[in-house]
């Protein structure tokens, strides 16, 4: 779509209303305005000249709710900042949050009643704006989407994928690459979005913003749960982290919502474009691990995530122990479990996992002992411990977001 569709209708909608008007992305930054305003106040004035929310007016306006409301917005005046009362019209497709329509009150004018009873009205022209500005957040957006979809089906192991997304500009001679799955994940399951069809536009918008101007990411692509981004290779991991950080300030944008936890699985390096569906596989390993096992962090390579790499090769599901289904029948507290799983993830230090639980150390060796006497084995030494710390960790596993 062309920017000339955007300020037309935006000039219809200020026609239709009689209003001044002005449109911003959820940056705060200028699309659009109408030129039909008797009297401007400075806050627009300055709007226009500078094409950005300055940041007083920006606070005033969020303290509002404009960034998560679903509805018209009624901003009172604010004397200190020279700005009349105003509407904010959020503008939404299918819970995609795409910008904001702004309706500047009169100086006269005491409510926003009057606005709000003419919005109705222009439903549909605002609607429409609403859809132009999702076509228009890139230059060739079928063209994005088509390459996207292209890029997952190589990742999925697509032969005919694999053959066209290898010639892609975006990787010649580029060396060794690694892929990273981001997923969004509360209370350890991936987030779920009730229309499959915008969760996807939501990752996708976050993760092509999350990476512009980032030499180091090559291409994002976005799923209903989740996002892939092919990274030059680097043992740094500078440019993950502001990725992840921007991932979720772009998630926030385009919810509504504080984002939930988002983690980055990394795959090994690899050099050739056959290894792309193993390397895929790897990241999502990584990410699954990351949101049933808090303690491996946000940033998440795959060799780190340990047993469950031959967790998620298992074909037989989640593990069978009788020395695990013993202790979990007879742990009544939910508190012998989980110190062991401390005490075998940090080399059987029980000073260290005093520490963690907050306990005296005798207290580390009076549940021990309630373990040796439910077991009558001992839960630290040889294939006893093997089979508990493998099913502790299995049973995390059983928990991952599918995807």
């Amino acid at each position: 779509m062309q920017s000339a569709d955007v300020e037309g209708l935006v000039e219809q909608i200020a026609l239709s209303l009689g209003r001044g008007l002005s449109l911003e992305d959820l940056d705060g930054i200028l699309l659009a305005y109408s030129s039909n305003q008797p009297r401007a106040d400075k806050v627009r004035v300055n709007f226009l000249l500078s094409k950005k929310v300055p940041s007083d007016v920006s606070a005033w306006q969020l303290s509002h709710g404009v960034a998560i409301a679903v509805r018209p917005v009624a901003i009172p005046a604010n004397q200190a900042l020279g700005m009349f009362g105003r509407v904010c019209v959020p503008l939404l497709v299918r819970g995609y949050r795409v910008g904001y329509l702004w309706v500047q009150q009169e100086e006269e004018e005491e409510s926003a009643t009057a606005i709000l009873a003419q919005l109705p009205s222009v439903r549909d022209q605002i609607a429409l704006l609403a859809a132009l500005l999702l076509d228009s957040n890139t230059a060739e957006s079928e063209y994005r989407r088509g390459r996207e979809q292209e890029f997952l089906g190589a990742c999925a192991a697509d032969p005919a994928a694999l053959g066209a997304v290898a010639g892609w500009q975006e990787f010649a001679q580029r060396g060794r690459w690694q892929l990273v799955t981001a997923l969004e994940v509360q209370d350890g399951q991936a987030t779920p979005l009730d229309d499959p069809i915008a969760a996807a536009l939501t990752h996708r918008s976050a993760a092509l913003q999350a990476t512009v101007g980032l030499d180091a990411a090559l291409f994002s692509a976005g799923a209903s749960s989740h996002a892939v981004i092919m990274f030059r290779h680097s043992t740094g991991r500078a440019a993950h982290a502001a990725v992840l950080v921007q991932y979720q300030l772009e998630l926030a944008k385009r919810l509504g919502r504080p984002a939930g936890r988002v983690l980055l699985g990394i795959s090994e390096p690899f050099g050739a474009f056959a290894e792309l569906a193993t390397a895929y596989e790897q990241s999502k390993i990584a990410a699954q691990a990351a949101a049933v096992d808090p303690a491996l962090g946000e940033l998440v390579d795959c060799r780190a995530v340990g047993v469950y790499q031959l967790l998620a090769g298992a074909s037989w599901g989640r593990l069978a122990s009788v020395y695990y289904q013993r202790l979990l029948e007879q742990d009544r507290n939910h508190e012998l479990l989980p110190m062991l799983e401390l005490l075998y993830d940090s080399d059987s230090s029980v000073q260290s996992v005093a520490d963690r639980l907050h306990l005296h150390r005798s207290s580390i060796y009076n549940r021990l002992a309630r373990v040796r006497s439910i077991l009558a084995a001992d839960p630290l030494h040889g294939t006893v411990r093997l089979e508990l710390h493998s099913a502790l960790k299995a049973e995390r596993w059983s928990r991952r977001p599918r995807f």
